[in-house]
């Protein structure tokens, strides 16, 4: 009877699986059926991915908005401050205007017994310079030397020549002799070279000499600076 009752049991079992597929609307002669539970949950997980990726652009179009707005900020910041002169852009900064090598002093008048001169004429009027030298030592000026010496531009009344050491003899010459112009050079002593021009005319009447401290006069700007040529050998 057992083995009877176990062949019935086998033998039921495959009809009430099929039974039982019959009663599981989801299964269809072994076979799994898409229901649309299944198609729900698919498009739910894609609902949601589309969703992140649209939450990641709108962050991304904000992140480059914000840095947009700043970059316009930062250049109407940088323009109006070029426009007020509080910033200044490298490339477009002057060129500095060269500094004056003319000294300020202000040099006292000296006694003329005490500055040694040296006189040359710097034109073709024979004598130009004995006579300067004259009337230098007339004022009690020292003249050492006297001769020929060219310099550029020619027409000029007088230059005068000293190093750091006679600028305040030079300042004296320069007040004797009106409308001279002054040149340094790298001369050591005190010793101060006149170099007069065509437009030399004598020097000024010892009444008419301000000895008010002041600077020395040299050429002014845009003027050429009258230059002594190496004397020959």
């Amino acid at each position: 009877m057992r083995e009877s009752s176990c062949s019935m049991t086998e033998q039921d079992s495959p009809r009430r699986q099929r039974a039982q597929a019959k009663r599981d609307p989801t299964e269809w002669h072994g076979h799994r059926i898409v229901t649309e539970t299944d198609l729900g949950a698919v498009f739910e997980e894609d609902d949601a991915a589309r969703r992140r990726r649209s939450s990641m652009r709108r962050i991304r179009h904000g992140v480059v908005l914000v840095l947009l707005i700043g970059l316009v900020a930062a250049a109407v910041y940088v323009a109006l401050g070029i426009a007020r002169g509080d910033i200044s852009i490298g490339a477009s900064e002057p060129s500095p205007e060269p500094t004056s090598t003319c000294p300020a002093g202000p040099f006292d008048y000296q006694d003329p017994s005490a500055i040694t001169v040296n006189v040359f004429n710097s034109t073709t009027i024979d004598g130009l310079a004995t006579t300067a030298a004259d009337q230098l030592r007339g004022r009690a000026f020292a003249v050492r030397d006297i001769g020929n010496k060219q310099v550029g531009p020619t027409g000029m009344t007088a230059i005068i020549i000293s190093g750091e050491g006679g600028r305040a003899n030079a300042f004296t010459l320069q007040r004797t002799i009106p409308d001279s112009l002054y040149v340094a050079d790298e001369r050591e002593d005190r010793t101060v070279d006149v170099v007069v021009g065509t437009s030399y005319a004598g020097i000024i009447p010892p009444e008419g000499i301000d000895i008010t401290p002041a600077a020395l006069r040299c050429a002014g700007e845009g003027q050429p600076t009258p230059t002594p040529a190496p004397t020959a050998p």
